[in-house]
């Protein structure tokens, strides 16, 4: 099967600097590296890597990027980064840079996954990961304030971003009604937008469009298909294609929209994991590299070794190839299908202004998501309350763990008044927590 090749928009500056597709990879290979802290600290280095460092993409364009993955099912970082790999190199830079964003991280989860269905807990990665954590929370920080600065231009901007931030962490708001609300404000006040470019984007086929649907639901469908032809239904490499090919469907504003309902059914429904190992399980996946949403292929692996037969690891192994395939190929295809109507859905003024506002909602997201990571990172105990309409996330203040908040004010002091690099920080932040932990 011949799969049709969706191409950039030819006209659209890409940033100051184009570079070679050999410096894509390695630059996506480090960022897959140290992509820490879920949605936050992803886009936090994203931008960092691909606009501030190397201008790789402009920041309005990194922006609106980000807008139009917040809009699609899956994990938002995962689909930016594949969209700016595709906007820069086309079919192969947009796979280059999506499956580097996520392998490192699936390795690292694959083996500790089977370290802990072999022996349970692994304390010397939970110490290790307590830096990590301080570092990154650190780098989210400063994500926040560098996005608020550029994105914000005015006191909607502010009262919308403000809004979206008490919608999700004070009112349980869904995701797609905060995103959903605010395009309608911007569409209504239709803002003048700038355009990217003295010339018009070129059209897109609607016959290229379908063509790369049916390439890539063939891709995503047919291998998991025949895992059903060949174990059979009721096998659980089986229900790990179905539930998890669901869920690639309708995780609207990330994993953390949904974590609720699939450590619920993990634990209740199918009864593949404990419900302290499914803490254990999004514990490990907060704290290594990649989408948060490879808790995934956590739940997989351990599914697959206690209920797949024999061999044990073979069958871990295709628990987490299945549940990897049938999570992150769905990524692609909307990618791939959406990203070349970007550059014209941003060329009318009722829509440029529509995901303008989202913008400035996204800043309330990431605002959301910082505090909530903070409160889980510097308090071992954060409770859930809810007086009349609000739900609150208050920490136990007993709770407070004085070597993290140590190790983020060393953190803080690397990044803002030494200026050193993430790489470094994560390092000497992940080598104090093993020396004072």
């Amino acid at each position: 099967m011949s799969v049709p090749v969706p191409t950039p928009v030819a006209n659209v500056p890409r940033g100051q600097n184009s570079p070679t597709f050999s410096e894509l990879v390695r630059v996506f290979a480090r960022i897959g590296v140290m992509s820490f802290g879920g949605p936050a600290g992803q886009i936090a280095l994203m931008h960092r890597e691909l606009v501030d460092q190397r201008s790789w993409i402009d920041e309005r364009s990194y922006l609106s990027a980000l807008n139009f993955c917040m809009l699609l099912p899956g994990p938002e970082a995962m689909q930016l980064a594949t969209y700016v790999g595709w906007r820069l190199h086309g079919l192969r830079g947009g796979l280059a840079a999506g499956l580097l964003f996520v392998l490192p991280g699936a390795l690292i989860v694959f083996a500790l996954a089977l370290l802990y269905a072999s022996f349970g807990q692994l304390p010397l990665v939970a110490t290790l990961f307590v830096g990590i954590k301080a570092a990154v929370l650190v780098i989210v920080v400063e994500a926040l304030l560098r996005v608020a600065r550029r994105a914000l231009r005015g006191w909607i901007d502010w009262l919308i971003a403000l809004f979206a931030f008490l919608a999700l962490f004070a009112f349980n708001v869904p995701f797609p009604l905060v995103v959903l609300a605010a395009a309608a404000t911007g569409f209504i006040r239709r803002r003048h937008q700038a355009p990217y470019d003295a010339l018009p984007p070129m059209p897109v086929p609607i016959a290229q469009t379908l063509r790369t649907l049916s390439a890539g639901l063939a891709i995503w469908l047919l291998p998991l298909a025949a895992i059903v032809l060949i174990f059979g239904w009721d096998h659980v490499l089986s229900q790990l294609a179905w539930f998890f090919s669901k869920l690639a469907v309708v995780t609207f504003g990330g994993a953390y929209a949904v974590l609720a309902y699939m450590a619920q059914e993990v634990v209740q429904g199918f009864g593949w994991l404990t419900a302290g190992e499914m803490l254990d399980a999004l514990g490990l996946a907060e704290t290594t590299p990649g989408p948060l949403i490879l808790v995934t292929e956590f739940v997989g692996t351990l599914a697959a070794w206690r209920h797949g037969g024999n061999p044990p690891l073979a069958m871990a192994a295709l628990g987490a190839l299945v549940s990897l395939w049938a999570t992150f190929v769905p990524c692609f295809i909307w990618i791939f299908a959406g990203a070349p109507y970007l550059e014209r859905l941003n060329a009318e003024p009722r829509i440029a202004s529509a995901l303008a506002a989202v913008t400035a909602a996204v800043v309330g997201v990431i605002a959301n998501l910082t505090v909530w990571f903070a409160l889980h990172v510097l308090f071992s105990r954060v409770d859930t309350v809810e007086p009349g309409i609000l739900r609150l996330h208050v920490p136990d203040l007993a709770s407070l763990q004085p070597v993290t908040v140590a190790l983020s004010l060393g953190a803080a002091a690397l990044l803002f008044a030494l200026h050193r690099s993430v790489l470094t920080t994560l390092a000497v932040t992940a080598a104090l927590a093993i020396a004072l932990v």
